[in-house]
């Protein structure tokens, strides 16, 4: 697909950071699923997302989450270029959402850059903040949830930029994960410093 029509996604913003347009679409099975398999098994991606499985493994699990209708998946990409997943849910539906007082319209992300070459050049902060920025476009939605693994220091950090706040610990099938928790006044306050930049 050509940079030319991302008009048509769902959200796009130019960020002066990075001089780049930030965009998002809807995972498609068929268009995605190499690109989401390679990503997967990632030396970077699989300590933290423990996919590392075989082509069918896999294929299940992104049909499975596909078909999932409490969340939606989606590729980030800069200038057109596909280069970072994420899993947009809402926290009622989820198993974090055992773990705190949730409100109907809390949402919940996860998120990956996948190729090597886009790791550790700044561009998981912008792309974090425009996905939340996506997010909060629910009207109802006061409130952003995240779960990163513990061990996950460098995303743990990142998140705290984007105004999240650590909660606690919690014990999930996968991981140990940081609860965090970013409202949509701590955003905008966060946002409205990118946009004076």
């Amino acid at each position: 697909m050509s940079f030319s029509s991302i008009e048509s996604y769902p959200f796009q913003t130019n960020d002066p950071r990075i001089g780049k347009t930030i965009a998002f679409r809807k995972v498609s099975l068929e268009q995605d699923f190499e690109r989401l398999y390679a990503w997967h098994h990632e030396p970077h991606v699989i300590p933290y997302w423990n996919l590392n499985v075989s082509r069918e493994k896999y294929l299940a699990h992104l049909e499975a989450f596909l078909a999932n209708p409490n969340q939606t998946l989606y590729i980030g990409m800069l200038d057109g270029v596909p280069m970072s997943y994420f899993e947009a849910y809402w926290v009622k539906g989820d198993i974090i959402g055992e773990y705190y007082d949730a409100h109907p319209a809390d949402q919940g992300i996860h998120l990956l850059i996948g190729p090597p070459e886009y790791v550790g050049k700044g561009y998981a902060l912008p792309l974090l903040q425009a996905m939340v920025r996506f997010l909060l476009k629910h009207a109802e939605t006061e409130k952003i949830v995240a779960e990163p693994d513990i061990r996950n220091k460098k995303m743990i950090h990142i998140f705290e930029k984007c105004g999240f706040t650590f909660q606690k610990e919690v014990p999930l099938p996968d991981k140990t994960g940081a609860l965090m928790f970013c409202s949509r006044q701590d955003f905008f306050r966060s946002w409205d410093h990118v946009q004076r930049i």
